[in-house]
């Protein structure tokens, strides 16, 4: 797991400069959305809901703008209708990319998502052509030189978590996504205090490219989660753990 713990440790990073700029809320108001629209606008019924709610709660979310997001989702308040896709695809040196999103515009985000790919060297693969290499599971991340990780297991076990790992100065939590929010809770009842949670796609097993293609795979990432419409981007990526984004 030390390639995506590498790469959960830079999402992390680069969700902070996001947040800095506003880009995470809209993002997280379409989900909370769109999860109201398929499931019900009551938390309590609704485990998609919750979990884009969670997300609203790390990113500091004012209340006013969570409710009309789901008052939107509901229909009580107008709004725009987006539309759920994942993009397969296919980065320098063959690394499977998974793209999620939510548009308004199917064709739009398509040509530009499909442009974005082939400026970088990529392309689009055909349905089934990488999702078969990644599971969604819950990831919960943790500063290791604040815990240990005998800590963490212990609690995070007693929760119903997977599998605990130390790498790259970070602990991680994979948990099957029913049991996230069971684990979450257990870590924040003995006072530990994570860097990210969240349920994403990670892959069975990673990837190594040449260093010269591992910048160009992270700068298209890059590229692709700046994109408005783009809620999620998920690789099997091997990264480095003595990379830096510095450099």
């Amino acid at each position: 797991m030390s390639g995506h713990s590498k790469w959960a440790s830079i999402k992390h990073k680069k969700s902070a400069v996001d947040a800095k700029r506003g880009k995470i809320f809209t993002k997280i108001i379409r989900e909370i959305g769109v999860a109201a629209r398929v499931g019900g606008g009551d938390p309590d019924a609704n485990p998609r809901l919750r979990a884009a709610l969670l997300k609203a709660k790390l990113a500091n979310m004012p209340k006013d703008n969570i409710d009309r997001a789901i008052k939107k989702g509901t229909g009580e308040l107008e709004g725009a209708e987006y539309s759920e896709l994942t993009y397969e695809a296919y980065g320098p040196g063959g690394v499977a990319i998974l793209v999620e999103v939510l548009t308004d515009n199917r064709n739009r985000t398509a040509a530009e998502i499909r442009h974005a790919l082939a400026r970088a060297g990529g392309n689009l693969g055909e349905s089934g052509s990488v999702s078969y290499l990644f599971k969604r599971k819950g990831l919960i991340v943790y500063d290791a030189s604040e815990y240990t990780e005998d800590a963490i297991l212990e609690a995070a076990l007693e929760g119903g978590a997977e599998d605990v790992a130390k790498t790259d100065g970070e602990i991680e939590v994979i948990t099957e996504p029913d049991d996230f929010e069971a684990v979450l809770e257990a870590l924040e009842g003995n006072e530990f205090q994570h860097l990210s949670a969240e349920i994403t796609m990670i892959a069975d097993a990673q990837v190594q490219v040449p260093e010269d293609k591992l910048a160009q795979v992270l700068r298209l990432i890059d590229v692709l989660e700046d994109h408005d419409d783009v809620q999620n981007v998920s690789t099997n990526l091997d990264i480095p753990e003595d990379f830096s984004l510095d450099e």
